[in-house]
């Protein structure tokens, strides 16, 4: 009788998270859109924007991660998110640092009058930064001096939300300055960059999020927590997916390896000796200054 209570009382509860997971990631892209199209509309500074659509980003799945989490592990505790704040403000002062080394250049080489309609330049915008971002993200995984930089995004042996911002500053300006280079020299608008640039950061949270969400075919176009999962992986073998926005260059260049089901067993560095722990920060700011180990704990 009262195991049968039990159940009742968790009915609610259960198909409140239902409904949550089903509706988590179109929430998330419908509130980007309408950000992008209000934005454009009322010609708000991007300066501005992007920050506080990042933050709302943030605090909305990191609201998810408790509501619906996929590891409970997976949680930062109280030492993790001292370090991790250090690292998101290390990045985003990176991230200024890559913004201002284009921005001269973005002011010269965007159009006042592009070409294409700002509808059919977003998405042109969107493939071409999408494409640049797998090819240096790729770079930071099968070069070895670029390995240096890049594998202090995955030395936590977790993927959520908060360690989305653990990363070597240097591999913060190159990646991102790379990125926004490539779509100053074609010639996109600013304000198709824009809105391309709340996509993929909403999406870059998200696919780090630790949220129980699956968005099943959809894999096949998106990025997704399933698929990034995979690219912690301890297992180079299924630890491709380099795309974080869209998925369609790693099905293109072969590095896609999902399958409905398939998790990693775990997630970090194959050989965690290779690089300082997340929590030594100057360590690992320094890391790359160092001289390599032997092989065996380098890139994929």
């Amino acid at each position: 009788m009262s195991s049968g209570r039990a159940r009742g009382q968790d009915t609610p509860v259960f198909f409140a998270r239902a409904v949550l997971r089903a509706s988590a990631y179109p929430l998330l892209l419908v509130s980007t859109v309408s950000v992008g199209a209000v934005a454009l509309q009322l010609d708000w500074d991007p300066g501005r924007v992007s920050p506080l659509f990042l933050i709302g980003v943030i605090v909305y799945l990191t609201a998810l991660e408790r509501l619906i989490p996929h590891d409970r592990s997976w949680h930062p505790d109280a030492r993790e998110w001292r370090w991790y704040g250090v690292y998101f403000l290390l990045t985003m002062a990176a991230s200024a640092v890559a913004q201002y080394l284009v921005t001269a250049m973005v002011v010269r080489l965007s159009p006042q009058d592009p070409a294409l309609n700002l509808w059919a330049e977003i998405p042109a915008a969107l493939l071409t930064g999408s494409l640049a971002s797998y090819v240096v993200h790729r770079l930071g995984h099968t070069n070895a001096t670029l390995w240096r930089l890049h594998g202090v995004h995955h030395v936590p042996e977790k993927v959520n939300v908060a360690n989305n911002g653990v990363n070597h500053v240097l591999d913060i300006v190159f990646a991102q300055g790379t990125v926004q280079l490539a779509l100053s020299l074609v010639g996109f608008s600013s304000r198709s960059v824009l809105v391309v640039g709340l996509f993929v950061a909403a999406q870059g949270y998200f696919v780090h999020a630790n949220i129980e969400v699956r968005i099943g075919p959809f894999n096949h176009l998106l990025a997704s927590p399933e698929q990034h999962r995979l690219h912690h992986s301890t297992d180079l073998s299924e630890a491709g997916h380099y795309g974080s926005d869209l998925s369609i260059w790693d099905h293109l260049f072969g590095s896609y390896t999902w399958r409905p089901g398939r998790e990693p067993f775990a997630v970090g560095l194959g050989d965690p000796a290779s690089f300082p722990p997340t929590g030594e920060i100057v360590s690992s700011l320094l890391h790359p200054l160092r001289r390599a180990k032997a092989p065996g704990s380098g890139p994929t």
